[in-house]
C-alpha cells in the first residue's frame, strides 16, 4: 500500500508537484500518464525514496505502514534497498559485469549470501527467459534482453514495490509488447505493486488505474 498527501516540490521558483495526494492498493498496477514536464517523473522518484518532497506542506508518504518521509538517510537507504524495485528507460546495467552479477548487485548490497544471491538470481533470470545469458555482458544482450536483466536485478530483494519510469520507451513495439506483459505476469506470480510512468497509451491502458497528470497535479 502507498499513501500519499500533499505532495509539493519546487526547484527554485519552479512549482512541479502542486499538492499531489494519491491512494495505491497492494498489488495494484498503477500508470500515470501526461504530457512532458507535467511531474511525472519527479513524482515517481518522490514515491521511489530517489527524491524529497518540499517539507514547508507538511507532506505524508507511508509506504507498506512506513512513513517513508520521516526516516532518515540510512535507515531510507534500508528501506529503497529491501522494499523497491526500480526500472528504467535505460538499463542502467553496468557494462564490465555480466547478467548475473548485475542482477546481484543489490543483494549483495543487503548483506545477503553470495550463494543464495546466485540461486535466486539464476531463478529470476530462468523465469524471465534468460537462462542461456547468465555470463553475457550488457554489450553481448539485445535491448530487450538488457531490460529483462534489469527487471530481474529490480526482483533480486523481492522488493514490495517496482518503480518503472518509461520502461518500454528504448525498445522496438514486440520487445515492449512483451515487457507489458511481463509485468502484469510478475504481479500474478510475485504480488508487487507496480507504479509506471508512460508515454505508451497501450501499456497505460492496460494497467489497474490510468492516473493522468497535468501541470504537477493529478486530475
Amino acid at each position: 500500500m502507498i499513501e500519499a498527501k500533499n505532495i509539493h516540490k519546487y526547484y527554485d521558483d519552479l512549482h512541479v508537484l502542486k499538492g499531489v495526494d494519491l491512494h495505491i492498493k497492494q498489488g495494484e498496477i498503477v500508470s500515470i500518464v501526461g504530457a512532458s514536464g507535467a511531474g511525472k517523473t519527479t513524482l515517481l522518484q518522490i514515491l521511489g525514496t530517489l527524491d524529497k518532497p518540499s517539507t514547508k506542506e507538511k507532506p505524508l508518504i507511508v509506504m507498506n505502514e512506513v512513513p517513508t518521509n520521516d526516516l532518515n538517510d540510512k535507515a531510507l537507504a534500508k528501506f529503497r534497498n529491501e522494499q523497491i524495485g526500480f526500472i528504467f528507460q535505460f538499463h542502467q546495467l553496468l557494462p564490465e559485469f555480466t547478467a548475473l552479477e548485475n542482477v546481484c548487485i543489490p543483494a549483495f548490497i543487503k548483506g545477503s549470501s553470495k550463494s543464495e544471491t546466485e540461486k535466486r538470481a539464476k531463478e529470476l533470470l530462468d523465469f524471465l527467459g534468460l537462462s542461456q545469458r547468465y555470463n553475457h555482458k550488457p554489450n553481448e544482450l539485445s535491448g530487450g534482453e538488457q531490460q529483462r536483466v534489469a527487471v530481474a536485478r529490480a526482483l533480486i530483494n523481492n522488493p514490495k514495490f517496482i518503480f518503472a519510469d518509461e520502461p518500454s520507451g528504448n525498445l522496438d513495439s514486440e520487445s515492449a509488447e512483451n515487457l507489458h506483459n511481463l509485468f502484469f505476469k510478475l504481479r500474478d506470480e510475485f504480488g508487487q505493486t507496480f507504479v509506471i510512468v508512460t508515454h505508451n497509451e497501450e501499456l497505460a491502458d492496460m494497467a489497474d488505474r490510468k492516473l493522468v497528470m497535468v501541470d504537477g497535479k493529478i486530475i
